[in-house]
């Protein structure tokens, strides 16, 4: 006899629930259930029917299960042996009775993923304003070329759309998705600066937007973005796919008034230069920023200085925790031999933990600086400084500057290792969290000398990496030495402290 709490349907879906993340049964077509426990649950009473029913179509890929439904269709959707791309071809749409058959599960699901239109034709007799899945909180458009029938998975409980190119009904389709939540557009190939409006338009429909991944957008659509109290995430461009950034002149629309980003929390650009995000920038605020992060293709001295102030202005000084800034593109060669004064404008970011800066060009640092930067980065744990040039940072200026961050556990900087102005014998200094040490030096004059400062003053360092490949020779002497040094038996080390959780 059945326990009365299994018919508790809050019951019945917790255990449901279980059953959705414990693991796979494979199923053509259907992804991440346990499609044989629901379907078995199913047929198991009429208490568990529909519960069970529910989340055995909760999730699909594609719409193979659907037309499965239907009497005529479903001796080709399931031929035996089973194939996976049946053939719609020379097939009739749906007829009328046979839409029933198709919609007779559809309301149950809640989240698709179309890698595949080649049976979309089947459905061309339902009207465009049909909802054939109401109740559809996910969907994913996998395929990079325009969907036929898209709007046919619109919902009004959508909540998460994915879009690998951008749809001809864009606009339409986040129009009638009100409920809209987390947009993704991957569409960066060729063509799509003709579609960056489309998109810039269909973003200002969006109401409750939390995370926006898409191409860059146009000013009004970054004014509409100030305006949204519940966006966190906003990304820009895509990875290894920089598509060329639209000027945005503030001269022509005097009436732009963007306010501040209240809650965005993260915000990612990948660019093919600084202008675009620096603009951005410069008429913005983000008071609740707490990580930025950038790839740009090209990025001159001039741009550069200019995008790292306009960062230091945006009011995120006491928020911001991560700022990555990578250059991937070749160097801009410039008649200038001015440095970037980086460091400085970002002294005021006080609660920084993580500081990338991958550049083309030098940055001004020096023993007092580095310090007053470690002095005002008391939590910092990645500080990563990649330098073109040799900076007169020495050994007493980095280990003056690694007592005001205990917690620093991974350290990139280019210095001068010629001038050895420490001796490890004298001092009692250790820093105990320090796991990474990746240097760029200059040319090695005593090998032996900068091993012994590294093996007794950082003891948690096993090795010295390098960050230019022809010096590898010298810094295979320097960890040839430190290997030694650690072979001894009794190397007369006392490490003071207990090394930081990482």
């Amino acid at each position: 006899m059945m326990h009365r709490a299994l018919l508790v349907p809050d019951v019945l879906l917790e255990i449901f629930g279980f059953l959705q993340t414990s693991g796979y049964i494979q199923t053509p077509g259907l992804r991440g259930t346990r499609s044989g426990c629901f379907a078995a649950l199913a047929r198991t009473c009429k208490a568990f029917h529909e519960f069970a029913m529910n989340e055995l179509w909760a999730d699909i890929v594609n719409l193979d299960q659907l037309f499965g439904c239907v009497t005529r269709l479903h001796p080709i959707v399931y031929q035996k042996p089973v194939c996976y791309h049946w053939s719609s071809q020379g097939l009739e749409p749906l007829s009328e009775p046979e839409t029933h058959q198709f919609l007779r599960h559809s309301t149950r699901v809640r989240s698709i993923e179309i890698t595949s239109d080649t049976h979309f034709h089947l459905l061309s007799v339902f009207p465009s304003e049909t909802c054939l899945f109401p109740r559809l909180t996910s969907i994913s458009f996998m395929l990079k070329y325009p969907v036929h029938y898209s709007h046919l998975f619109l919902s009004p409980m959508l909540r998460n759309c994915y879009q690998e190119s951008i749809q001809p009904d864009f606009i339409s389709m986040v129009t009638r998705c009100a409920s809209l939540e987390h947009l993704t557009v991957r569409s960066f190939g060729e063509g799509i600066a003709d579609k960056l409006s489309l998109v810039s338009d269909g973003v200002r429909s969006c109401k409750r937007l939390v995370t926006l991944t898409c191409p860059p957008l146009d000013l009004a659509a970054w004014e509409h973005l100030s305006t949204l109290r519940t966006l966190v995430k906003v990304a820009i461009g895509r990875e290894k796919e920089k598509v060329m950034s639209p000027k945005l002149d503030l001269s022509k629309n005097h009436n732009f008034n963007f306010t501040p980003f209240v809650n965005l929390v993260f915000l990612f650009f990948h660019s093919d230069t600084a202008v675009y995000l620096t603009t951005v920038l410069q008429h913005s605020e983000f008071p609740s920023l707490k990580e930025f992060c950038m790839d740009v293709s090209a990025l001159s001295w001039m741009e550069a200085e200019q995008l790292f102030r306009a960062l230091s202005l945006c009011k995120a000084c006491h928020t911001l925790e991560t700022i990555v800034v990578v250059c991937s593109g070749p160097e801009v060669h410039e008649p200038s031999a001015n440095s970037l004064t980086t460091v400085s404008h970002l002294l005021c970011f006080t609660q920084l933990r993580v500081l990338r800066l991958s550049l083309h060009h030098s940055i001004i640092i020096n023993n007092d600086l580095l310090f007053e930067a470690m002095s005002g980065w008391p939590h910092i744990v990645w500080l990563e400084l990649v330098d073109r040039e040799i900076t007169p940072v020495t050994f007493r200026g980095i280990f003056a500057a690694l007592r005001q961050c205990p917690h620093l556990q991974w350290l990139q900087i280019s210095m001068d290792t010629v001038n050895i102005d420490i001796d490890p014998d004298t001092e009692s200094f250790q820093h105990t969290a320090l796991r990474q040490l990746i240097l760029r030096p200059s040319d090695l004059a005593d090998g032996e000398a900068v091993a012994r400062i590294i093996f007794s003053m950082l003891p948690y360092v096993n090795r010295v990496l390098y960050s230019v490949y022809p010096e590898l020779y010298s810094w295979q002497e320097v960890n040839g030495h430190l290997e030694s040094l650690r072979s001894l038996p009794v190397t007369g080390r006392c490490i003071t402290g207990a090394p930081s959780e990482t």
